[in-house]
């Protein structure tokens, strides 16, 4: 039971018969009139609605995205033979950020109220929404019965798969180039026979189906369609060097996303996706498949990852993998080479790899070295930060051209940008049949 204004209200105007009783000496007149408010606002909280008649159920995907806005849905179902009001707050998990947790609630008996708000978890995992909290006005007004509804309900946070449906909508309206990913448009790429049609101006005169031009008497072409069924498999080092922030979130949280994005790209064009999770051993491994079920394997296996402040081992991994997986696959090798070192140290120890795979190495930049190396210097102090800067923005870029002359395709681009670029090298890789 919580009083309300007016019941305090009431109180105040007590004061008048606390002075009246103080002058007569007669502390019975104030006892009798705070003994009957109290009373009566007893009474009426027993007459109040009774929260157990309200029926709650939350409704979101069945993940949610870190670091975007998700969308809950809750519905309050008025069981009750009597009209419910008050105020109704709910309570997500703790570190989640949302836009509004509290409404003003009025339901009909047999009716419904829906309140919907928004929440942006800040880091993957599991987590729960704590339950619901309930205040009801009762008759007069004085108190407000309040009551715990039991709502609890565990949540899990992924990479942001709802990029993924953006992706998808995109990619029906042959829209894709509003999120960067760059789709070669010429048609009739590949090295699959897919069917015959009539000769069109500009089409390649290698492709001309001669006998089934003497057939019918004017030019026929075949028409080719990418291969399917390419094995694709994200490589993901989860040492230390995946400890570092870009922009406030780990570099490994940003790779996360856009491996997310490239396996489904990869499955939606009917390729088979792996996975492997490696630092100083492997983690992780999620054989190459095609299907959906082989999409929820593989954010299962990524949605809790952590860094470890741990050496990571690549050879150790590309070993495990080179004696599960011997057919031609694009690798996509995610990790952190920061200089020349680095660099000759994987191309040696990925020479086997080389021979047999297609590999990329991705690198995630960091915008605020960058933009460091390039500003301004107006003290003695950004003197030392743009040369730091710029020692280190060399080193990096010296280690990608050591990958691109060790037999390395690399790419290294900035965290909002890497999704984008990643998903337009596979295109281009299934579009030139490099695989």
């Amino acid at each position: 039971m919580v009083p309300t204004r007016r019941f305090w209200l009431l109180v105040a105007m007590g004061i008048p018969v606390a002075i009246v009783a103080g002058a007569t000496g007669g502390p019975l007149l104030l006892i009798a009139y705070n003994v009957t408010l109290v009373a009566i606002a007893w009474v009426t909280a027993l007459m109040g609605p009774d929260p157990r008649r309200l029926a709650v159920v939350r409704t979101f995907d069945p993940v949610l995205s870190v670091r975007v806005p998700n969308k809950i849905t809750v519905t309050i179902e008025n069981t009750g033979a009597e009209p419910m009001q008050g105020l109704f707050r709910d309570e997500p998990p703790l570190d989640h950020q949302a836009t509004q947790r509290e409404t003003r609630l009025r339901v009909e008996p047999g009716r419904e109220s829906v309140f919907q708000y928004s929440i942006t978890p800040n880091t993957r995992g599991s987590d729960f929404f704590r339950g619901s909290f309930v205040r009801l006005d009762c008759p007069l007004g004085l108190v407000r019965k309040q009551a715990y509804l039991n709502t609890s309900q565990v949540v899990r946070v992924y990479p942001n798969v709802l990029a993924l449906r953006e992706f998808d909508l995109l990619k029906h309206k042959g829209k894709l180039d509003q999120i960067g990913i760059r789709k070669s448009r010429i048609k009739g790429l590949g090295t699959e026979f897919e069917s015959l049609r009539d000769y069109a101006e500009g089409d390649d005169y290698r492709k001309i189906d001669w006998k089934a031009t003497a057939r019918r008497g004017k030019l026929v072409v075949r028409q080719f369609e990418q291969e399917r069924n390419q094995p694709v498999i994200l490589v993901v080092d989860v040492g230390r060097k995946m400890l570092a922030d870009v922009n406030g979130v780990s570099k490994l949280d940003h790779v996360l996303d856009a491996s997310l994005m490239l396996s489904h790209a990869a499955m939606v064009s009917g390729d088979l996706v792996g996975l492997l999770v490696y630092s100083d051993t492997v983690r992780r491994y999620v054989p190459p498949r095609k299907g959906r079920n082989q999409a929820g394997v593989i954010v299962d296996a990524i949605h809790d990852l952590t860094a470890e402040p741990l050496a990571s081992s690549p050879q150790r991994a590309f070993s495990y993998l080179g004696r599960r997986w011997s057919r031609r696959a694009l690798i996509v090798l995610f990790t952190e080479v920061e200089d020349e070192d680095d660099a000759r140290n994987l191309t040696a120890g990925l020479r086997q790899a080389l021979r047999r795979h297609l590999t990329l190495v991705v690198r995630v930049a960091d915008p605020d070295l960058l933009r460091s190396a390039a500003g301004r210097v107006e003290s003695e102090e950004d003197l030392f930060q743009k040369a730091a800067s710029l020692q280190f923005v060399n080193e990096r870029q010296k280690a990608g051209s050591l990958l691109d002359a060790g037999g390395f395709h690399s790419l290294e681009t900035e965290p909002q940008d890497l999704a984008a670029a990643l998903v337009s090298f596979y295109f281009q890789v299934k579009e030139r049949s490099l695989l």
